[in-house]
């Protein structure tokens, strides 16, 4: 498969490996009754800090949980109006890349800096994303061919599901030109991604406001097959064909026989063919001679048509926020509906506006739905904008006849916290409940739960291992024969975290026990 070169590749890679691991920390909490410092235990999120750490943050409860990632990260255009700017300039992305990619950092071109900024946020995308799971990314032609390389070579070129193309708004201000460099650009993409490639996708329709009746249409059709030629009604075609088969043809006549004779007075073809199918989950075909004595087949009724990978019927900007380049709510609700069930877990790395939150409250109101959202955005505007967006959706907004019911709902909001481990040392400021979630993380890769039980050093028990992490803060902990007999947990092996160990090698073998040392042996993320 081909991949991608650029400077400070070598650089990044591997970057998201050595990211620190930060803490979440909760700063208010918000529902129907307001906002207020208590927790109320939303599962919805909104993250203040870089999306590159906060990504990280989220791995021990998330991992391989995310049903649907929308992204919507900057093209790269060249405009200096960006935080992680069009041009990659923001200084926080320059410390970053001198950090990171060293002095060839300095040489770095504009498409450079863009793909070193990307390449470890998606490397932890995909590592946030269910095995069922999707990832859309919006992008525009700056930088879709890189952005398609870097996506083959960290998801598969076997996940590759679509390139959406998405209506753009033009201003026809070449009109006044005689020669122009290139055309307005028309429309955008969005790239689509599996996570697993055995992962199949719902069909995708429109629903329509108001319900298509169904009609009646000619049953021959031009198209020149010699075995589709048969006779019906008395009637067979000298040159083209009928358009189904003789059986499904002969199936179809006997169909409209049976509504004639016995449902045509008491309810409409129409009403016939949709009561049957809600009974039966099948779709009648019929066929008849019209009193003209055209053969026709008919249409049924559509509430709505299918939809393919040209999206031209939906506007890619919004207007809620007055925010530059906010994506249309409808684009982000179909993408919801399209993908997710009640339930499934929504992640928006690069949030801006807050659009996707918009999306997943609309959707839950819509259908009763539990799907949860997580933002991330590093601006200060995370709060004045994106979370003062969200408030307003679930209270409700707008005045008079423009006046929009509030959807409800909740979310906390977050900021990155201190980091879990500083040099070789646990930072004990985390608190010691952050520490025992993120060990329990990187042993099992589940998401953990306070387990209640006699001895207070219990994480859990997983793929009959049983897992205790022995720690105080203003002590040093051993693990000897005395902290054995406080294990009331049956497990079939046992791994145990300690300061130090009084008990030998030989001995622990023959009991099932690992111990491992605080922190030495405490893995990273």
């Amino acid at each position: 498969m081909p991949t991608l070169e650029w400077i400070g590749k070598d650089k990044v890679i591997n970057h998201h490996q050595e990211v620190p691991f930060r803490v979440l920390e909760r700063r208010y909490s918000y529902d129907e009754a307001g906002q207020h410092d208590e927790d109320n235990g939303s599962e919805n999120m909104i993250i203040r800090g870089d999306n590159l750490e906060a990504l990280k943050a989220l791995l021990p409860r998330y991992e391989g949980r995310v049903k649907c990632i929308y992204i919507d990260p900057p093209y790269n255009t060249g405009n200096e109006g960006w935080v992680y700017n069009d041009n990659v300039n923001d200084p926080r992305i320059k410390k970053w890349l001198g950090e990171v990619v060293g002095k060839e950092g300095e040489d770095l071109t504009r498409h450079d800096k863009w793909l070193c900024m990307m390449y470890p946020r998606l490397k932890l995308l995909q590592k946030l994303l269910s095995e069922d799971g999707f990832i859309f990314i919006s992008i525009d032609v700056f930088e879709y061919a890189n952005l398609k390389c870097i996506m083959d070579e960290i998801f598969g070129i076997s996940n590759f599901r679509n390139c959406i193309a998405v209506r753009r708004g033009i201003k026809n201000v070449q009109a006044q030109f005689d020669e122009v460099q290139a055309l307005s650009l028309g429309h955008e993409y969005i790239y689509l991604y599996s996570k697993n490639p055995q992962a199949k996708l719902p069909k995708l329709t429109k629903n329509f406001e108001i319900e298509k009746a169904g009609k009646w249409d000619t049953f021959w059709r031009g198209t020149d097959r010699p075995t589709m030629r048969y006779e019906i009604f008395g009637n067979k075609p000298e040159s083209g064909q009928w358009r189904w088969e003789l059986g499904r043809a002969t199936k179809a006549i006997k169909n409209y026989e049976l509504y004639l004779a016995e449902y045509a007075e008491s309810m409409s073809i129409d009403d016939f063919y949709i009561d049957h199918l809600m009974a039966t989950n099948e779709k009648l075909d019929f066929v008849r001679k019209n009193e003209n004595g055209v053969i026709q087949y008919f249409v049924p009724p559509q509430t709505g048509k299918l939809l393919s990978d040209n999206w031209m019927d939906i506007l890619l900007s919004g207007n809620f926020a007055g925010f530059d380049t906010e994506k249309n709510v409808l684009l982000v609700e179909r993408i919801i509906n399209w993908i997710t069930t009640t339930n499934d877990i929504i992640l928006d790395s690069f949030a801006g506006s807050g659009t996707t939150a918009h999306a997943v409250l609309n959707m839950n109101k819509a259908d009763g739905g539990h799907r949860k959202f997580i933002l991330v955005e590093m601006m200060d505007y995370a709060n004045s904008i994106t979370a003062e967006r969200v408030k307003r959706v679930i209270q409700g907004y707008g005045e008079g006849k423009k006046a929009v019911e509030g959807t409800g709902g909740s979310f906390s909001f977050y900021d990155l916290g201190e980091p879990l481990l500083i040099g070789e040392c646990l930072n004990e400021s985390v608190g010691t409940e952050k520490i025992r979630e993120y060990i329990w993380f990187m042993e099992t890769k589940a998401p953990y739960a306070h387990v209640a039980g006699e001895n207070p050093y219990y994480l859990g028990t997983c793929n009959n291992t049983g897992y205790y992490f022995y720690y105080e803060p203003e002590q040093v902990t051993v693990l000897d024969y005395q902290f054995l007999s406080t294990i009331t947990e049956k497990s079939g092996s046992t791994v145990i975290y300690a300061d130090r160990c009084s008990i030998g090698a030989d001995k622990l073998v023959q009991m099932g026990i690992v111990f491992k040392k605080i922190p030495r042996d405490i893995s990273r993320l």
